[in-house]
């Protein structure tokens, strides 16, 4: 059958800190060990500004900026912001998965052993070793 996944309204309570039911055990785990888990933590970062940095875009605009230099500051902003992101980003995944019952620092050991059975994989192709 597959993963099953939330619903729009209910991915958007869970990019806010909302721990979703049971039903998608699976589908948060995955969230939070998949190749893209990196990427999926800077969009959740960038969702919960996007309504300062519009509010602020506008304001530095209406204010009487011009639109380069409101866009410049936005941007710089975000780049704060993104920077802040990335570096507590293993420690709010593994705190996002404890919340949905995993233990603690779940989420980095089965990326880990994830890296690792990887990296036997390649040594097996690339390299003549055997597993």
């Amino acid at each position: 059958m597959g993963i099953k996944r939330p619903n729009p309204a209910w991915w958007l309570y869970y990019q806010f800190g909302g721990t979703l039911p049971e039903a998608y055990r699976e589908w948060v785990l995955r969230d939070a060990t998949c190749s893209t888990w990196v990427l999926r933590v800077c969009v959740r970062g960038m969702l919960h500004i996007l309504p300062l940095v519009a509010l602020l875009f506008g304001v530095l605009y209406w204010a009487g900026g011009s639109w380069p230099i409101a866009l410049g500051s936005v941007l710089l902003g975000v780049l704060v912001v993104l920077r802040i992101v990335l570096t507590s980003s293993v420690e709010s995944v593994d705190a996002r998965l404890s919340r949905h019952g995993f233990p603690p620092g779940h989420a980095s050991a089965v990326r880990n052993r994830m890296d690792a059975e990887a990296a036997a994989r390649y040594r097996a192709v690339w390299r003549g070793e055997q597993r």
